[in-house]
């Protein structure tokens, strides 16, 4: 079964890491010493990552790194922005029915 963008960032653990190499390319073990689970844990979450193709990795040496791919979050913006119209509607009546109070 070949999971999602939504599955990849369901998981708190998995938003952290994706905020962490947000900033920078990172090893596995650098990426699970900022968690206290297991490195095994971690390397389940980088699986599914990379599996959604929000993370890459690159071969340097004996060390491999994952980079955040940003462009693959642009499904997550593209969901999003189908309600983004419609909340701003909704916020402009209020505003609208505010000032008629």
């Amino acid at each position: 079964m070949r999971r999602d963008i939504f599955q990849a960032i369901a998981d708190p653990t998995r938003r952290a890491i994706i905020g962490l190499l947000a900033l920078q390319a990172m090893t596995p073990n650098a990426i699970a010493e900022h968690f206290d689970s297991t490195r095994q844990a971690i390397s389940k979450h980088i699986q599914i990552l990379a599996e959604c193709d929000v993370l890459t990795q690159q071969q340097s040496g004996r060390e491999i790194y994952y980079h955040f791919n940003a462009k693959k979050m642009k499904e997550v913006d593209q969901w999003i922005e189908q309600f983004r119209q419609m909340w701003d509607d909704r916020f402009n009546q209020l505003d609208n029915l505010l000032q008629d109070l």
